[in-house]
């Protein structure tokens, strides 16, 4: 599938920023716990929660936004392994916890490391601007 097919472009823009955030340690320090991205730019954890959680359907079943806003199988199963690791730290710690304590966390090396999969898998880089 050719990118511009995509039903929604957009979102799939979207979702890889927070892919490249949750992959990013020195982008969550300065953005989410500094809040120092300068000018009106603010990006939180959260963001990437209610994108992959709420917003789509992309932490439940991913394999329906194929041609929607992922390109093949490859991109649904790297989504699929990098919410696993996310959802592993909500079962462990709780969903109350600030953005510092989440990546403080010694099991959020794994979101890292998903998320750097998936970067691969994008086709993008692993700097969040």
């Amino acid at each position: 599938m050719v990118f511009s097919e995509l039903k929604f472009p957009g979102m799939r823009n979207e979702l890889i920023h927070y892919i490249q955030a949750l992959s990013d340690p020195k982008y969550q320090r300065i953005a989410w716990v500094e809040d120092s991205l300068g000018g009106i730019k603010h990006d939180e954890f959260d963001y990437a929660v209610h994108f992959l959680y709420d917003d789509t359907n992309l932490a439940k079943n991913p394999d329906p936004d194929i041609g929607i806003i992922l390109k093949d199988k490859k991109e649904s199963d790297s989504i699929k392994q990098l919410v696993k690791e996310i959802d592993f730290i909500f079962e462990r710690y709780g969903l109350k916890l600030t953005d510092e304590e989440y990546i403080s966390k010694p099991e959020w090396k794994n979101v890292i490391i998903k998320a750097k999969e998936a970067c691969l898998v994008f086709g993008v880089s692993c700097i969040a601007t």
